[in-house]
């Protein structure tokens, strides 16, 4: 559990080192995201490494999400009085998500599924 905590944490620090250094206008997290998806995918890191600390966090993500939620009472006015915008680019959004997603992962994976 600490090694998979490690490996996840120091890949958000130097994330985070890289987003400082090079003044970029990307997030740390987003970058060292990027760093340990790539680390999984060149198997720098096995999947086992990692699998401990991310299946706690998987499991617990609802609580995770629950300071952000209570800190947006403090803006409810400007919620409301943007609303509609708010909900109209969630929509746009999410189809444009939907649609990059399902591109790239035909992209990436071109065997079609197995239906059973």
């Amino acid at each position: 559990m600490i090694k998979s905590l490690a490996y996840i944490f120091g890949c958000l620090l130097i994330g985070n080192i890289i987003q400082t250094f090079l003044h970029i206008s990307i997030p740390g997290s987003i970058i060292g995201m990027l760093l340990l998806t790539a680390a999984l995918h060149f198997k720098v890191l096995l999947l086992e490494d990692v699998k401990a600390f991310a299946s706690l966090l998987n499991k617990n993500m609802a609580f995770l999400f629950v300071p952000p939620g209570v800190a947006l009472i403090n803006y409810i006015d400007m919620l409301q009085s943007n609303l509609l915008a708010i909900l109209g680019s969630c929509a746009v959004s999410t189809v444009l998500i939907l649609v990059v997603v399902s591109l790239t992962m035909s992209k990436l994976d071109p065997t079609p599924a197995n239906d059973e």
